[in-house]
């Protein structure tokens, strides 16, 4: 069995919207391979406990930590010291056993297209799962899959996934028709976590937090926010993607639109 965490950036609303993306991030591993991943990230957070002071039960949210807000702040980490933790944290991950999925909803696209209604969560979540339905298909025919995602969206998820398990419409990539193909692989329904209690949560919420960044500036050429713009340049996000490649983290079947595999919808 695989397990499947979830979490993303932004907000998921449309057309009342406090961003213009949403970024769906899932990082998922079979359970053979889960202790040796709990037990490598348990001793990650003992490093960075030694080297910068980070408490080892003090949640990874890294767009608080890249704007240096509480808890962050009173760390005194500075410009250098948060930078360096991100750089380790993203070293870190691409050494782990699991793959990762990342899907942007472009809701700049969304509007120029002039769509009244969009389902921002919905579609996010139906890219994501799909992909991750094709991983397993294909590489893991036995085995099924759960998902775990943070308490804030699992009623939404939940009804979600009830939905794509028995209606799935899929655009063929010749006929310009869709087909109904449901999801078949995933068992139970996403089952909630907080995020303060699930290394991996956590972990997505950092992957998520950077491709917003890279995509808004990529595809929207969009500006950072002036605190993030203190700290990261392209350079630096780029890096961080880099090393999840390198270290073949990234399921990049995802997409071949870019190098990360990063689905980006809609399409301009």
């Amino acid at each position: 069995m695989l397990i499947v965490y979830f979490d993303e950036s932004g907000d998921e609303g449309y057309p009342l919207s406090s961003s213009e993306l949403f970024v769906l991030t899932s990082i998922y591993m079979n359970s053979s391979v889960w202790k040796e991943n709990f037990k490598k990230t348990k001793d990650f957070r003992k490093e960075l406990k030694e080297r910068y002071g980070f408490p080892i039960k003090t949640e990874i949210h890294t767009k608080a930590l890249i704007t240096d807000k509480n808890p962050y702040r009173q760390f005194g980490w500075g410009k250098e010291g948060i930078v360096d933790i991100l750089y380790d944290i993203f070293r870190f991950i691409g050494t782990l056993d699991l793959k990762i999925i990342n899907v942007c909803i472009n809701k700049k696209n969304i509007r120029a297209k002039g769509y009244k209604e969009y389902n921002v969560l919905e579609e996010a979540l139906k890219y994501n799962v799909q992909r991750i339905e094709n991983d397993v298909k294909k590489n893991y025919p036995d085995d099924h899959y759960l998902i775990i995602t943070d308490e804030g969206r699992v009623g939404k998820m939940r009804k979600i996934t009830r939905k794509i398990q028995r209606i799935n419409y899929i655009p063929s990539k010749f006929s310009g028709r869709s087909y109904n193909v449901p999801i078949e692989k995933l068992i139970e329904d996403p089952l909630p976590k907080p995020s303060e209690e699930a290394h991996f949560i956590q972990f997505a919420d950092a992957v998520a937090y950077i491709v917003y960044l890279f995509v808004l500036k990529k595809y929207n050429n969009s500006k950072w926010a002036n605190r993030v713009k203190e700290k990261l340049t392209m350079e630096d996000v780029t890096s961080l993607l880099d090393f999840l490649l390198e270290g073949n983290v990234l399921n990049t079947q995802a997409s071949g639109k870019n190098k990360y595999g990063i689905v980006h919808y809609p399409e301009k």
